[in-house]
């Protein structure tokens, strides 16, 4: 059976919150991903999104190994992927594809590499704007390359790399679903300290991340991505393997219109408790539709962020007080009181404060796990 061990969910092509290639896409170049599994197995594949694309899409070639340093790989463990038993595909506009099994033996918490040669004009790219890694890019056919050394450019986005599935002996994979503190903004770059890695670590489950920075519940966004009771489907319950999802989302729907003059803070409605909660309510039956269990995390506090004010405040306390008590989630995990100051509920710790009030940073990210793994603990 395969199951999903890594994901990204795709984005619309976007300037994004650091440089990207997505725009302008890609012709006579591979591409150089890195991704780190949370599930191990004998054989590997990958799934391509062109969930944006307008034209076809042409793949030249694929090829996947274990990860060296940076952009080498390690010597040995370079397979070549096909698809329907060819060596390259063509992928329809806003569709996707997924490649034939390759035989690679992976561990969990293992990183590996994906190299994609893109040898025909591609257009805009389907991305995820925030990787907190590094991609690369070289000119020409790189699809054999061990050595890193052609791969002169990099940039900290994955482009239409969706997932990377293995064949695994179990099947009780966490989603974690949400915003920019499930993304992994806050951890540090390169170090695989995102809330997902940290709660793979914790448990030894494959733990997928479903999180888009500056993503909304309710509203789509240019910039941050489809709402996310639109896309729960694609980038949750569409990929094999989950038993649980986790959902810590809204934050961005109560506090964006909370910041003036931010043009990609829009849309930015003033909404109350009860719209969330209905929000919540619609990601709830989606997800117990597929059998999935669903844990509800609470909002984190977020007092001297740019998201916050008066209404601010008031509507995430109520919306926090729903979580907790409504008995609508088959479990909860309070969040806002494990990384909450002592002298001011409403601030993070200092200690877990990334620097902006609003995310973690990697010891806030820990605790957040262990939160979520004590939880996971109660029920296996």
């Amino acid at each position: 059976m395969f199951v999903s061990a890594w994901t990204a969910s795709p984005q619309l092509p976007s300037e994004g919150f650091t440089p990207n290639w997505s725009r302008e896409g890609f012709w006579r170049q591979s591409l150089r991903q890195v991704v780190r599994v949370g599930a191990g197995g004998g054989r590997v594949r990958i799934r391509l999104s062109h969930a944006y694309g307008t034209s076809p899409l042409r793949i030249a070639g694929a090829t996947v190994a274990r990860a060296g340093e940076g952009a080498a790989v390690e010597p040995g463990s370079l397979r070549r992927l096909t698809f329907g038993g060819a060596d390259g595909a063509t992928i329809p506009a806003r569709g996707q594809i997924v490649s034939d099994p390759a035989g690679l033996a992976v561990e969990p918490l293992e990183s590996v590499t994906v190299t994609l040669h893109l040898d025909a004009v591609t257009g805009p790219a389907t991305f995820h704007a925030q990787a907190f890694t590094p991609s690369y890019r070289g000119a020409g056919d790189r699809l054999d390359d061990i050595g890193g050394e052609a791969f002169g450019e990099t940039t900290e986005s994955w482009y239409f790399l969706s997932a990377v599935e293995v064949d695994a002996d179990r099947a009780d994979g966490v989603a974690l679903f949400g915003d920019s503190v499930t993304d992994g903004f806050g951890s540090t770059p390169g170090a695989n300290r995102r809330w997902s890695d940290a709660l793979a670590e914790r448990t030894g489950r494959s733990v997928l991340n479903a999180g888009i920075g500056g993503n909304l519940l309710l509203n789509d966004s240019a910039w941050y991505g489809e709402k996310g009771t639109g896309r729960l489907r694609r980038d949750v319950l569409e990929h094999a393997g989950v038993r649980t999802l986790v959902v810590l989302h809204g934050l961005n729907d109560i506090g964006f219109s909370e910041t003036a003059g931010e043009p990609t803070y829009k849309p930015a409605p003033v909404l109350e408790a009860g719209e969330l909660v209905a929000g919540y309510r619609e990601l709830i039956r989606q997800a117990r539709g597929r059998g999935l269990r669903v844990i509800g995390a609470t909002l984190l506090p977020f007092a001297g962020s740019d998201h916050w004010g008066e209404r601010a405040a008031r509507v995430s306390h109520e919306v926090n007080e729903w979580i907790r008590g409504s008995g609508e989630w088959d479990a909860v995990v309070d969040l806002h009181r494990a990384l909450a100051g002592p002298a001011d509920p409403d601030r993070l710790r200092a200690a877990y404060d990334f620097g902006d009030h609003l995310h973690p940073n990697d010891a806030g990210i820990a605790v957040m796990a262990e939160e979520v793994a004590d939880c996971l603990r109660g029920r296996a």
